[in-house]
């Protein structure tokens, strides 16, 4: 089996990178391998990697442990992730706390506000709507603070009174029958659950929980020029925190429909013009349309099949700054195919005409050589 990756080489960041930092380049590379957007044959496998290696380093426990004994602490018979548990039913964490006074890392109380994790939503538009921008009406669900406690579940802040179990200190000690004698260690409250807190009358709005589960109608402004999976950030709108935390934000993917003629490289557009062999044979004038109004375009006489001609500033206005793209007009020569008895006269007289120039006959003579 292939040796893992350190996690920090795997989302590209520093040892002392801070927790945005370690998210910024887990969203950034979430995006990229995701299977939905990537099809590479690896793309899963790198996706599930860089997730396996955010779901330790966001965790401050999980990454100090990690930092000291790396790969080894979540490694358990079976692969399964650990943290040091598995070997013979005991927790090393347990041992180490008897051995040394307090455990070879310090347990984060888990009982402080916690943020909730940010979420994420995807909507489609039209081609034209991410060119112009336009209001997209998104119905979400979600878990809202309550009002009334301010995430704390209690009726009152008197409510609120000091743990008897853990007198305030949201852990315990535990006695445990190992290996090596009888060993202690501090676990989490079962009483507080590691908040230090009880409360002594639920909250009449949320009954206790903290939260009240909303419909909500939003209103969401799609900026002009955006672009296929750009993302609109809605603060405050994803997953609930936990201990009166507050809410993770709600991300939207924006997801464009194809459009019947332009397609979008960047901000440039990119569109396919059929003329008839007359036209460019002569050169002509066309009313071309852009995304945003319809424009004159000089067509050369002799342009040849599949020239690209360009409208420039013709293409789309850049969210940020002025920025702007441009059009490309690609030529396609259609060929009549029922011609009148006079329209084949002509043809023939133009080919006889041209019969000591014809194309063919100079490739033909080239080919001989």
């Amino acid at each position: 089996m292939a040796e893992k990756r350190d996690y920090y080489d795997v989302l590209g960041v520093s040892k002392t990178a801070t927790d945005d930092e370690i998210k910024k380049a887990y969203r950034q590379l979430a995006k990229k391998y995701h299977p939905d957007v990537n099809k590479d044959h690896d793309a899963e496998e790198k996706f599930k990697e860089v997730q396996e290696a955010y779901d330790v380093l966001k965790d401050p426990q999980k990454r100090a442990t990690y930092d000291q004994f790396g790969h080894a602490a979540f490694d358990a018979p079976g692969g399964q992730q650990s943290g040091f548990s598995g070997f013979g039913g005991f927790d090393f964490d347990d041992i180490f706390g008897s051995f040394f006074g307090g455990g070879s890392r310090q347990q984060a109380r888990p009982g402080g506000p916690i943020r909730g994790q940010d979420s994420l939503t995807r909507i489609k538009i039209n081609f034209m709507d991410a060119i112009n921008g336009r209001e997209v009406d998104l119905k979400v669900t979600f878990d809202e603070q309550c009002s009334h406690c301010h995430g704390s579940g209690a009726e009152s802040p008197n409510d609120v009174v000091t743990c008897p179990t853990c007198n305030g200190a949201g852990s315990v000690l535990q006695q445990q029958q190992t290996l090596f004698g009888t060993m202690q260690s501090q676990v989490t409250c079962p009483e507080c659950r590691g908040s230090g807190k009880i409360v002594k009358e639920n909250c009449h709005a949320c009954s206790g929980k903290g939260y009240n589960r909303v419909k909500s109608d939003l209103k969401i402004k799609v900026p002009a020029g955006i672009n296929n999976g750009q993302q609109i950030r809605v603060a405050g709108k994803g997953k609930r925190g936990e201990n009166g935390g507050e809410n993770g934000d709600l991300y939207i993917e924006i997801q464009i429909a194809p459009h019947e003629y332009f397609t979008r490289d960047g901000n440039d557009i990119h569109i396919t013009i059929p003329l008839d062999f007359v036209d460019v044979a002569l050169g002509t004038d066309i009313e071309v349309p852009t995304v945003y109004d319809t424009v004159t375009m000089k067509v050369p006489a002799g342009t040849q099949p599949n020239t690209v001609l360009r409208l420039k500033g013709k293409g789309v206005k850049a969210m940020r700054g002025n920025t702007v793209g441009d059009q490309f007009v690609k030529i396609e020569v259609e060929t009549p195919t029922n011609l009148t008895k006079k329209q084949k006269e002509v043809l023939e007289t133009f080919k006889e005409q041209t019969k000591k120039q014809s194309s063919f006959k100079k490739f033909r003579e080239k080919f001989k050589k």
